[in-house]
């Protein structure tokens, strides 16, 4: 990735904050046996002798769009308060093999992580921690499909997938929570947009991300106008 990539990505930019549209199956950071991750190019995006900027959250290796990144010390630390607190609204696109019984909803399902040698995987379970997702169906194919509006009120790992799991809509391309392993990259899952006001004296950040190529022919089935 060319710095003039990494620029083309940026979705916002000011002096203390970065937003930029992660790319589908790009790794946030190293882990494992990950080798190319987007830690690595951070750097590119240095301008003068400052610091690189740092990363204020992640996103799955296989979901694309909005990525805050901190460009200071104060506020990496302030958006780390507010990830934490649940202050930064977060809205996910995707697209689900199965279509919601209702066109809107909430999804109210405690979740664990279990570990085993070499592999670990998020269940459901009454024991885990309070994992809450609101949906909305913004519409579907004819053929089973459905576009869903995802908003998290809470950050659990793969909380968004399991959830759609868990009411029989996996979503498209699912690697691990669906019937079928698939491609890395291929999950139809957006981080669609991210809002945020770092104190009273700064002005909101709202950035939106656009669907990534392999998303655009399945939302389009769904009824997005591509706009």
């Amino acid at each position: 990735m060319t710095p003039d990539d990494l620029r083309a990505r940026l979705l916002h930019t000011d002096p203390e904050v970065f937003v930029i549209d992660k790319p589908a199956g790009l790794a946030v950071h190293k882990a494992g046996q990950i080798t190319d991750h987007l830690d690595l190019y951070l750097p590119l995006l240095v301008e003068g002798d400052g610091p690189p900027p740092r990363l204020a959250h992640r996103l799955d290796r296989d979901t694309a769009g909005c990525l805050v990144l901190g460009r200071t010390g104060w506020a990496l630390k302030r958006l780390g308060q507010m990830f934490a607190m649940g202050h930064v609204a977060k809205t996910y696109w995707a697209v689900s093999e199965g279509v919601p019984p209702k066109p809107e909803g909430t999804i109210d399902l405690p979740l664990l992580k279990r570990v085993q040698p070499g592999s670990w995987t998020i269940l459901p379970d009454p024991d885990g921690q309070p994992a809450v997702t609101d949906y909305r169906v913004l519409g579907t194919d004819g053929a089973g499909r459905a576009w869903l509006e995802l908003t998290p009120r809470t950050g659990r790992t793969h909380q968004l997938r399991v959830h759609c799991a868990a009411i029989g809509c996996p979503l498209a391309g699912e690697p691990f929570y669906g019937p079928e392993r698939r491609p890395q990259g291929s999950l139809h899952l957006l981080a669609r947009s991210v809002t945020f006001r770092l104190s009273l004296e700064r002005a909101t950040v709202t950035a939106t991300a656009p669907p990534p190529p392999h998303m655009r022919d399945a939302l389009g089935a769904c009824g997005w106008d591509g706009a």
